[in-house]
């Protein structure tokens, strides 16, 4: 019986957790992957050999295939199950390099939301600096915008504008398992209300607003109730819904243009700029040769007794600690 087996990642320094086997008549491929399932959006896979699997391997799941079949560029993966039972690993090319997407024909259909984008300046910015925050993982790269990025410690939000070291408006970015996700343990909650004390923030979904009707795994009212009810109590922080990626990446460029613009015109706007400042931090301190392993920062934490997981990546303020003790 062929099965797709998917185990953890024994690399607690990978930014991707699991690893995925899928059986092929040549031999079985192996590769790391974010997640369990492409539900929300189609997961990056990173291609490696099969040396990689563990002897002791621990198993999230296997199942048990009806059908795994390569055609063209493309493998074909049907489970024997009623729900989530099909999806497709695609390997393609990015940027001049081989890559590899573990996609379904929900997030197949998203990616493409069959509109062009325009690529007129926001509100006549040349160049927009957008700050990303350090710990945003598969963050937009505004490619297809007239923006730049720098990487930066975010109080608050995913995507932000500074300015004179003062953080003026952000974006929280979520995904539609993330925004349900939030909302029900209650991270919604305290998240809108740090963004509610910048002058301009908001929260982008990569999803329809009917998909939150579509959900098996909560109540769909619950969701709906709860975003609600968020959006009374904070309404100077929409949640706009965006359809796709592509789409979301598009209203956040827009906005974060438009803040600029109310921002540096308005002499209302220069008397109510928030006090909250970003603090410069590594982009990456798992990855900076001259800083910190995630390894070593997770046994100091333990040591002054912060509580830390096991294994995967450390909570920002976790990092801030070890910055502000070191």
């Amino acid at each position: 019986m062929a099965e797709m087996v998917i185990a953890l990642n024994p690399d607690e320094d990978s930014r991707l957790p699991y690893l995925l086997r899928i059986p092929q008549p040549s031999g079985d491929l192996l590769f790391r992957t974010s997640g369990t399932w492409p539900r929300a959006k189609a997961l990056y896979c990173h291609p490696v050999g099969l040396d990689e699997w563990p002897t002791d391997a621990v198993i999230v799941e296997r199942l048990e295939l009806r059908s795994c079949q390569r055609r063209g560029a493309a493998i074909d993966v049907i489970l024997q199950r009623a729900r989530e039972n099909r999806s497709q690993l695609v390997f393609t090319t990015a940027r001049g390099r081989d890559v590899v997407f573990w996609q379904s024909p929900r997030t197949r259909k998203q990616a493409r939301p069959n509109v062009r984008t325009p690529t007129a300046r926001a509100q006549g910015i040349d160049e927009l600096e957008i700050v990303v925050d350090a710990h945003e993982r598969y963050a937009y790269q505004f490619g297809a915008q007239q923006a730049n990025t720098a990487k930066h410690a975010l109080p608050c939000g995913d995507y932000g504008l500074v300015i004179n070291g003062m953080l003026v408006a952000s974006v929280e970015r979520k995904s539609l398992a993330d925004l349900v996700s939030s909302l029900t343990n209650g991270r919604l909650r305290y998240q809108l209300a740090d963004l509610a004390a910048l002058p301009r923030a908001a929260v982008v979904v990569e999803d329809r607003y009917s998909q939150l009707f579509k959900l098996d795994y909560v109540r769909p009212a619950v969701v709906a109730d709860g975003l609600a009810e968020l959006q009374i109590r904070w309404p100077n922080v929409p949640i706009v819904f965006c359809e796709a990626r592509q789409l979301a990446e598009e209203w956040t460029y827009r906005f974060l243009a438009a803040a600029h613009a109310w921002a540096t015109t308005e002499e209302a706007a220069l008397q109510r700029i928030s006090s909250v400042r970003t603090k410069v931090t590594t982009p990456d301190q798992s990855a900076d040769g001259d800083g910190p392993s995630t390894a070593d920062v997770r046994a100091w934490a333990r040591e002054v007794g912060l509580d830390v997981p096991a294994r995967g990546r450390l909570r920002p303020d976790i990092w801030q600690a070890w910055q502000d003790a070191h």
